[in-house]
């Protein structure tokens, strides 16, 4: 009854009030410009990969509370998590490759865990962000390991002259979540600026032991010459613990104890699981462009990242022994390039960036009342240095056609050197029709913990890493056709790209159940992707994207459906604004079946798989009185069941292990109010 009266309230207070309408139209054209395809200002029509641009108005209409929430609904982008908990990671998947195989950036940087291989873009508050640029296809040329699939690039706010932004907001929902978010930026002299912003939030979560802390506060300095010289230093701190649930155990579970502590519910498979992260960036940039033919661009960066876990298992009816471990990665990072264009249509980028990585394990066993293990602490630390240099042609004969080849060398001080070569085309057969054709190389290089992660024996399987193994390797062609029509308010694009990859590193067990990681596999796959957007008329929205994804992987015994990748995708989206400042945005997701199938290797029919799924998120926004802004979020309206990976789960009471699920979340409401000057 409260919970209707609410609603109530809040819906008669959105159509009663007089404000000002606060959308703005965005409109896809052929002109919107791009950096990170060639890591210079290029229009969409000079880029020989499909790209998907998102800009701070589409995150502001969204649903999406998350940036992998958001990137969910673009074309060929999937969004994974463990589940959906509170601390869960949030990989970004591109075409059906793993979440390693996306390098993901914030201002030119990589935030790719160095230890994992991927990226957890849910530590990324929404309102820091600018804009996001994907490119599809090989990064590699440009961005070095990781950019197999693509490139997220996200950009964060700076100020603007003659203007002084400032946000604050606060916003409690489902399962207690709440938060509280500020911003504040402007110009405090001629030439320089600063853009600050803070974030607050917890939940419950919706699983017992899927709570989760998260602070992050960021600060961008900016001093603008003009051309002549560009300088930004950005700096970020984001602090984050959490619980870690595990898959949720089978219906009738019922509370396991050991000497009075609960290890597990029907709810999660571990009450005693923990993590947490500690994460910092600091970025100088510098820019010019000195004149009409030369400019060049100078970034020093510095990376550290965190991560805590502490688990414990059971070994008898009274023994609960498990571990504490710190991980830590320290990057040290250095890049230059210079862009020169002698002459209308040509140019040339050469650059050189450098790279350390100084990986910690720092790690201790406890015992079976939890004490920790002193005769057991460990600490292995080692080093890596990439060096890459890269060189990018681009040539535009006459207005209908465009070449771009490149190449990098990549060289690691523990597998040697990589040779990365790329070539474009781009046909523009009339002003508002692109085909662009690329095919480049790509790589991943082995993470630190796949080459050094030291003999840990847990019993019942032990891990060891494996200093000889050798990078990832593989192809990426893309055929994209884009094309806007109606005067800019209807804009298709149909893409079909081929990828593989050989060497694919598995953590493999032995006989013995000793987990080691090698290279084994190949995977492959055939994507065709279709996009439509029509819009805006008539204060309409309206965008419907599908994804076709044949992805296989193949060991010594058999060829088979790709693990845990759909073949479909669909998504649509549609929002639409009123005079009186009222915007309702909706997206509608679908994703495919997913096959699993264990660790055995020579079957082809999948041991289970993840049934397919529709989810539909919606968004109320209403300004009133020019300043303030009341939003409703609705995530997964329809109370969709779906799980996102498979897990064994053993009941102790019974001995019996089945095959489980990492639950997705449930209906969930949001209520925010904001204040903006």
């Amino acid at each position: 009854m409260i919970r209707n009266l609410i609603l109530f309230v809040i819906v008669s207070f959105f159509v009663c009030c007089t404000v000002t309408p606060a959308y703005t139209v965005e409109e896809i054209q052929m002109e919107e410009v791009v950096v990170s395809a060639t890591k210079t200002p290029e229009e969409r029509k000079d880029i020989p990969n499909a790209v998907v641009l998102i800009d701070e108005m589409n995150i502001q209409n969204s649903p999406a509370k998350t940036i992998g929430e958001l990137l969910a609904n673009e074309l060929g982008i999937d969004w994974r998590t463990l589940g959906n908990y509170g601390g869960a990671i949030e990989e970004v998947h591109i075409r059906g490759m793993t979440g390693s195989g996306t390098q993901v950036l914030v201002n030119g940087v990589s935030i790719n865990s160095p230890s994992l291989g991927v990226a957890d873009v849910g530590r990324i508050p929404l309102n820091t962000i600018e804009r996001i640029e994907v490119v599809k296809g090989s990064g590699s040329l440009l961005y070095g390991s990781g950019a197999m699939g693509g490139t997220i690039n996200i950009i964060t706010k700076r100020p603007e002259r003659d203007k002084i932004d400032c946000k604050v907001s606060a916003g409690y929902g489902s399962n207690d979540a709440y938060v509280i978010s500020a911003e504040q930026g402007m110009f405090i002299a001629d030439d320089f600026g600063y853009y600050i912003t803070a974030n607050r939030k917890e939940t419950d979560g919706f699983r017992d032991n899927g709570d989760l802390d998260h602070k992050d506060v960021s600060l961008k300095l900016v001093w603008e010459k003009g051309d002549a010289l560009d300088i930004s230093l950005y700096g970020d701190y984001i602090d984050r613990e959490y619980g870690r649930p595990g898959a949720e155990p089978p219906d009738g579970t019922q509370s396991y104890f050991v000497n009075g502590v609960e290890v597990y519910n029907n709810e999660a498979a571990s009450l005693l699981d923990r993590g947490s992260d500690e994460d910092a960036h600091l970025i100088l940039q510098i820019k010019s462009k000195p004149s009409d033919h030369i400019d060049f661009s100078l970034r020093g960066d510095y990376t550290t990242m965190e991560n805590f876990n502490y688990s414990r298992y059971v070994a008898s009816s009274v023994d609960l022994p498990g571990y504490k471990t710190w991980v830590t990665n320290d990057i040290y990072g250095a890049e230059g390039n210079v862009n020169i264009t002698p002459f209308e249509g040509a140019g040339l980028l050469l650059g050189v960036e450098h790279k350390k990585f100084v990986w910690e394990n720092d790690s201790i066993d406890l015992d079976g009342t939890g004490a920790e293990d002193n005769s057991s602490k460990s600490l292995i630390d080692e080093n890596i240095h990439t060096t890459g240099m890269y060189a990018e042609a681009q040539y535009r004969p006459s207005m209908y056609i465009k070449l771009l080849a490149g190449i990098r060398q990549e060289k690691h001080s523990e597998f040697g050197t990589e040779n990365i070569p790329l070539w474009g085309l781009i046909v523009n057969p009339e002003e508002d029709t692109i085909l662009k054709v690329s095919h480049g190389k790509h790589f991943l290089a082995p993470t630190p913990n796949d080459l050094f992660w030291p003999y840990e024996d847990y019993g019942f399987l032990s891990l060891e890493g494996n200093s000889d193994l050798r990078p990832e390797t593989g192809w990426h062609t893309d055929f994209t056709i884009e094309h806007t029509i109606v005067k800019n308010r209807a804009f298709a694009s149909v893409s079909y790209a081929h990828w593989d990859v050989e060497g694919k590193i598995l953590w493999e067990p032995d006989s013995n159940f000793n987990y080691s990681p090698i290279n084994l596999d190949s995977f492959k796959a055939n994507i065709i992707e279709v996009g439509v957007k029509l819009g805006p008329f008539r204060n309409m929205i309206f965008s419907f994207d599908f994804t076709y994804t044949d992805a296989e992987e193949e060991n010594e015994f058999v060829t088979r459906q790709a693990t845990y990748v759909a073949k479909s995708h669909a998504k649509s989206g549609f929002t639409y604004w009123t005079d009186f400042g009222l915007t309702v945005s909706t997206t509608i997701r679908h994703t495919g079946k997913r096959p699993y199938y264990g660790s055995d290797k020579t079957i082809i029919v999948p041991t289970a798989t993840l049934d397919s799924y529709w989810t539909m998120d919606l968004k109320l926004e209403q300004y009133f009185f020019e300043h303030w802004v009341f939003s409703l979020v609705g995530t997964n309206l329809f109370d969709e069941e779906y799980d996102t990976y498979f897990d064994p789960f053993t009941d102790q009471t019974t001995s019996e292990t089945e095959l489980v699920g990492y639950p997705g979340a449930g209906r969930s409401v949001f209520f925010t109010v904001g204040y903006e000057f």
